[in-house]
């Protein structure tokens, strides 16, 4: 029997519009071995790993009369050719250039008569450089029965792909009669699955310590903040690639971090510190009112435990709200506020630390990055101002076959009245994040990103403010 998508999957189908896709990409640039890297080479690549993922041979199909869910059958004309794509970059190939193509691809929604996924090979970029930029529907990344297509095109090794003995078979796709009598069949043998179904969505999205919880309840009868980043949207996109040192972060942390409070403040934390300083800059450019209480409130997905094992991730995705100290004109308040803050809704215990992320096996950041647009997507605007999903990745090499990987920048799709997101992924000693934003609505995307660039340097030169209390 075909595999149905559950509740949750499906709602990202209906819900999805021409301004509101729902799809997370990814930009990872690479630096091509001395023998090159060429189209078929990644044909090749993408088809001996998907081999272990089926759900990206298999397409969607509705139950007629949506009498239940869809399903997920086996595409029996699948085309790597068609899913794997290649373009390139007029000279000089630069970054910007590489930003606009990735603002015009992204917003196009994906073929729902094909499987959910989209890989672009992006040649011409200056210094020999290559890009691959992903596109993955939001229905087809669990995080059990698939993750992210970025997840797996790299890996930790270094090697040449050969072809391997390809013994997929398509199963016959099942007929219209064939789903009707098994969705009928179901609703009798299972009366209470749609009551499941909502238990099970309400369980993925808000099960988590006691302390989250209470958390979201709270913040759910307190509407964010009135913010230029909640506004009508229209399809076109702007997309904006930054990338840092992690060892400023650490630099900030461990001099910021005193004494008995040193477990207070996170890398995490002064990465959210630098968001909030790039956004106090970005809205003072703009003329906008910023005062001491001003305040912008950031979504910020978590990941948590598997309660049976915790070493397994699983699926599971927990909601932290943070007020964003934006009118704090001090660098290290606003630091220490932000660390305050993330400390009293995670001291469930549950939530997976940075350092535990960065050491899963795999590129596990591509895959949280989708777990925690999901879980934006599904959540009301009134909530928050803004999504940021800060994944920590390896602090070592990764590569696609034998192409070293550079940076890597995440896509993070935009909800309706959401002018902007921000996803950041850290690997091998950068921090790198992706600006993707409205094109009408967001015209200075690029100075907010400047701003990321100028609020961490800040942070790197500030001293502490709260030293003279705490001795």
């Amino acid at each position: 029997m075909s595999d149905r998508l559950t509740s949750l999957d499906a709602s990202f189908l209906y819900l999805e519009e021409s301004t509101t896709p729902m799809h997370v990409g990814s930009v990872m640039v690479f630096q091509p071995p001395d023998q090159g890297f060429d189209y078929d080479r990644l044909v090749t690549l993408i088809t001996n790993r998907i081999a272990f993922v089926p759900r990206y041979r298999q397409r969607i199909r509705e139950v007629p009369g949506r009498l239940a869910n869809p399903v997920w059958v086996d595409d029996v004309d699948f085309d790597i050719t068609y899913h794997v794509r290649r373009s390139a970059l007029p000279r000089p190939g630069s970054d910007d250039q590489l930003q606009e193509f990735v603002a015009r691809v992204q917003p196009k929604r994906l073929d729902r008569g094909r499987p959910l996924w989209e890989v672009y090979l992006v040649e011409g970029l200056a210094e020999g450089r290559f890009a691959l930029v992903t596109k993955t529907h939001q229905a087809l990344v669990d995080g059990i029965n698939a993750v992210d297509i970025a997840h797996v095109i790299v890996d930790g090794q270094s090697d040449r792909e050969e072809p391997v003995n390809d013994t997929w078979r398509p199963a016959r796709a099942p007929s219209d009669v064939e789903l009707i009598t098994a969705a009928l069949a179901e609703a009798v043998q299972r009366p209470s699955q749609i009551v499941d179904d909502v238990k099970a969505v309400g369980g993925r999205l808000f099960s988590a310590a006691g302390a989250v919880v209470s958390t979201v309840a709270r913040t759910a009868a307190r509407p964010a903040p009135i913010s230029p980043l909640n506004v009508e949207i229209g399809e076109a996109r702007r997309y904006i690639m930054v990338g840092t040192d992690l060892e400023d972060y650490r630099k900030v942390r461990n001099r910021l971090a005193l004494g008995r409070y040193a477990d207070d403040v996170t890398i995490n934390d002064v990465v959210l510190a630098t968001v909030s300083g790039a956004l106090r800059s970005w809205l003072l450019t703009r003329g906008e009112a910023v005062h001491n209480a001003t305040t912008v409130r950031a979504m910020v997905p978590v990941s948590v435990y598997d309660t049976d094992d915790a070493t397994r991730l699983g699926n599971r995705v927990t909601a932290c709200f943070v007020d964003l100290p934006v009118g704090e004109p001090s660098a290290s308040m606003r630091l220490h506020q932000i660390a305050f803050a993330m400390r009293q809704q995670m001291e469930g215990g549950q939530a997976v630390g940075a350092e535990s992320l960065a050491g899963l096996a795999g590129f596990a950041s591509p895959t949280l990055h989708s777990l925690g647009a999901r879980l934006g997507m599904a959540m009301s605007r009134r909530l928050f101002n803004v999504v940021i999903t800060n994944v920590p990745g390896p602090q070592q090499p990764l590569y696609a076959g034998d192409a070293l990987m550079l940076s890597t920048y995440p896509v993070m799709p935009l909800a309706r009245w959401q002018a902007v997101s921000i996803g950041l992924t850290s690997y091998d000693g950068g921090v790198y994040f992706g600006l993707n934003g409205d094109r009408t609505t967001m015209p200075d995307l690029d100075v907010l990103g400047q701003c990321l660039v100028d609020s961490l340097a800040e942070l790197v030169e500030s001293r502490d403010a709260t030293r003279g209390s705490r001795r």
